[in-house]
């Protein structure tokens, strides 16, 4: 018995042994790769991947942005303080993660950003710290906050040094390495 014989021009008589359907494939190529025509990290023909814009090494925003963190933190933490009258732990990692993260994302990976957000941060434990001792102070005597905050800051300090305890110090560690693990990720 015979067998049909293709016709010559058919797509598998060009290929011998090769892929019948070949010719028959959207974008197939000589080679029989149908993904040949695609740009390289396009998966599905569509635009190839392009990385993320890189982040911009700008101290001086760096360091705008980690300051107005530090106040906008120190007062939080010092309400915290005010209404509770206990200093909380996580608030001073929050205040020292929100400073350097700040710092970090805004201006980017300078290695003086993540020194300076520690630094900062300490600043805002300290003073959220005293605006706490003014606010549970305030209830009792009768002077404002402000009024005791601004015009008796020495009188202010010398409560919160009386306050003060190795807890309190042990925050400001805590809020120190916050900010300047939370700069280093922000940047990066």
């Amino acid at each position: 018995m015979s067998q049909p014989v293709p016709p010559p021009n058919q797509p598998h008589d060009a290929q011998p042994g090769g892929n019948p359907f070949a010719g028959q494939q959207p974008g197939a190529q000589p080679g029989g790769n149908p993904f040949a025509g695609q740009q390289p990290g396009a998966p599905f023909g569509g635009a190839p991947f392009t990385p993320p814009v890189p982040v911009r090494n700008n101290i001086g925003l760096g360091l705008a942005a980690a300051v107005v963190a530090a106040v906008v933190a120190a007062a939080v933490y010092g309400a915290i303080i005010g209404a509770t009258k206990h200093e909380i732990g996580y608030a001073a990692v929050g205040v020292g993660f929100v400073v350097g993260f700040a710092s970090g994302k805004v201006g980017g990976r300078n290695p003086a950003l993540p020194v300076v957000s520690a630094l900062l941060s300490l600043v805002a434990v300290y003073f959220g710290q005293l605006l706490g001792e003014a606010m549970i102070a305030a209830k009792e005597l009768p002077v404002t906050v402000s009024e005791l905050f601004f015009d008796h800051f020495g009188a202010l300090n010398e409560l919160w040094k009386a306050d003060s305890n190795f807890i309190s110090y042990l925050f400001f560690a805590v809020a120190a390495v916050a900010a300047f693990s939370g700069a280093k990720k922000a940047a990066g």
